[in-house]
């Protein structure tokens, strides 16, 4: 079977088991049925691979590779799970080919790059030479939740280079990304009958705070885009508030989204959103208001990996005949946890669309491609 018809078939496979998560929809069965999957690949091509337990009921599974010695170790990452799949529902875990293009739920976020790592693991494992350093396969649990893997395995496991797997043009190699805030913004009013002048309307008073949240977007984020992230991402994602059209609502949640930059932090973006305090209590003194952090993680800036940065372009240029090009991004992804933990990390992967979507595809040229590099990659690195 050529390299390509054995990565269809195997992606497929992967596609057809639910390992969506449960964190966005209850009751998804979650990581456990495809990691054992990939469990029964890893014993059938011979390499030691174990479950990691992440603390909280998720799983982890590492394939690793040991060196003879004297090698750079060297971890490759994909994750496991997927979002739901409502929107698609008959046709998400039905896998099918048109053209170079696989179309099925995680083809492309993340389980094609799950069927690379596989593949270039066995074929790494069957040859003749065994590699200086340390290889370790890292098919990591919950990415689209809370990142209870990445955090996991970065505690259980000594810094070493990062390769992170997500989707993106194979020329381009990921060096930044935003971080982001979930955020509830709390503004408080006084319950009374809708004739009471006495009264405070929690919902008109956010109405004042969200038009200054949306100016800032405009006048400040909008105007001074990172040159690789892009603009500074902010929106709204859920209000509620008020019990009947009779009554005055006593409060009001707004559900926002924000991204912070290299260099920024969460605590930033709340002074701002202070500041928008302020300035609304010059129309009503007696505001009361708060911003608390649901969930925040830190934006991601490379750091050294300039020999590791040096490999993947040669390895990338050599196999596409192409220019590669350092990129950021302005979503959010678990490079960070790896750099922050000390593991110098770099994003790559394979070309794909609609993530998060119907109709999610990946390139197979590119996955096959992105295997044959990997292998090329972990070669010249660990020696």
């Amino acid at each position: 079977m050529s390299k390509r018809n054995e990565m269809t078939e195997l992606l497929k496979k992967l596609i057809s088991i639910d390992s969506s998560n449960a964190f966005l929809t209850p009751g998804s069965p979650g990581e456990y049925e495809v990691l054992r999957y990939i469990q029964n690949y890893m014993d059938e091509s011979g390499v030691s691979a174990c479950q990691e337990d992440t603390g909280d009921g998720h799983k982890n599974l590492i394939a690793t590779l040991a060196g003879s010695g004297g090698g750079r170790p060297i971890t490759l990452y994909a994750h496991t799970d997927t979002v739901g799949y409502a929107a698609w529902k008959d046709t998400a875990l039905k896998a099918e080919v048109k053209g170079d293009e696989l179309i099925g739920l995680g083809a492309c976020d993340d389980k094609g790059h799950c069927a690379a790592m596989m593949l270039a693991c066995r074929e790494l494992a069957a040859q003749k030479n065994r590699l200086r350093g340390d290889v370790h396969f890292a098919f990591v649990a919950d990415e689209e939740g809370e990142s209870r893997g990445s955090f996991a395995y970065v505690k259980a496991h000594a810094p070493e280079a990062a390769l992170i797997l997500e989707s993106s043009p194979l020329h381009e190699i990921n060096i930044c990304h935003q971080g982001f805030g979930w955020l509830d913004i709390i503004v408080k009013g006084k319950a009374g009958h809708g004739s009471a002048t006495d009264s405070a309307d929690a919902i008109a008073r956010m109405g004042e705070v969200i038009v200054r949240l949306s100016r800032n977007q405009r006048e400040m984020f909008a105007k001074t885009p990172h040159p690789l992230n892009g603009e500074t991402v902010y929106h709204t994602g859920t209000v509620n508030g008020g019990s009947d059209y009779a009554t005055y609502p006593d409060l009001c949640k707004l559900g926002i989204e924000i991204g912070t930059q290299p260099g920024e932090s969460i605590g930033d973006r709340i002074r701002e959103i202070e500041e928008i305090f302020d300035e609304v209590r010059e129309i009503y003194p007696d505001l009361e208001a708060r911003a608390e952090t649901v969930i925040a993680r830190s934006p991601f800036e490379t750091k050294g990996t300039e020999e590791l940065f040096r490999i993947v372009s040669e390895e990338i240029e050599e196999a596409l005949g192409v220019k590669t090009k350092a990129v950021g991004a302005n979503s959010w992804g678990d490079a960070q946890i790896f750099q922050d933990a000390g593991f110098p990390t770099l994003g790559m992967g394979a070309l794909g669309g609609n993530l998060h979507s119907p109709g999610e595809w990946v390139s197979l040229v590119q996955l096959e491609q992105l295997t044959n590099v990997l292998i090329s990659i972990i070669k010249r690195y660990c020696g």
